[in-house]
């Protein structure tokens, strides 16, 4: 991973730590359970994007690596591999 992508997904990984020790003390409260609801959205969609950015960063290091490389075998790979984490997303 690059060093920008890395130090840009540590920052993001830290905001949706805190968003969900807040989450954790939004059900100690006890707090109305449509604010927890739309709080644990938010965690998801933050977590969305630090995924798109790693896919994007992989794509734009590793799989182009592999085609660049000429190593059909490789390419295969991560082709493979790619498709298997886009396919596991939308479940």
């Amino acid at each position: 991973m690059r060093k920008d992508i890395k130090a840009s997904v540590g920052k993001r990984l830290g905001r949706i730590e805190g968003q969900v020790r807040g989450l954790s003390k939004m059900v100690e409260e006890d707090r109305y359970c449509i604010d927890i609801v739309t709080q644990i959205a938010a965690v998801r969609a933050a977590l969305r994007r630090v995924e798109e950015e790693v896919l994007k960063d992989h794509v734009a290091h590793c799989v182009e690596h592999a085609i660049t490389s000429g190593d059909k075998a490789d390419q295969r790979a991560k082709i493979a591999e790619l498709m298997a984490v886009i396919g596991r997303a939308d479940r």
